[in-house]
């Protein structure tokens, strides 16, 4: 029986719950910033006459992937912030459902810029 309780004392003690950094949410936010502003330069310096050559495909191609990446996830993150700060303010389901919808939209258009908003 002894075994059985040190077994879940240690169990209770590996799975205890682990506060994030108080930063994380900043750092990670510049991260995927900065992540998606280089993809962007990379896919601007791309020249369109080297297309015809595959073997040159793949730095925009990965440049597209991460950008689009990091930029979705920014999106999220901002949007989660938004959610919580609306959350905590009180509401019923719906309203919190729409207000998320309306952050995910804004910041998707805050991303983009305003001369990609209208394509």
């Amino acid at each position: 029986m002894t075994q059985a309780a040190d077994f879940e004392d240690l169990l209770r003690a590996a799975l205890a719950p682990v506060e994030p950094p108080a930063d994380l949410s900043t750092r990670l936010e510049t991260t995927l910033s900065n992540l998606t502003e280089l993809a962007a330069d990379e896919l601007e310096a791309w020249e369109l006459s080297s297309i015809r050559d595959p073997r040159n495909w793949m730095r925009p191609a990965a440049a597209a992937v991460v950008g689009t990446t990091a930029g979705v996830a920014l999106v999220a993150v901002r949007a989660r912030r938004r959610g919580k700060a609306r959350q905590a303010q009180g509401g019923n389901v719906l309203d919190l459902a729409e207000g998320t919808l309306r952050a995910l939209a804004d910041e998707a258009g805050r991303l983009l810029g305003p001369d990609q908003r209208s394509r």
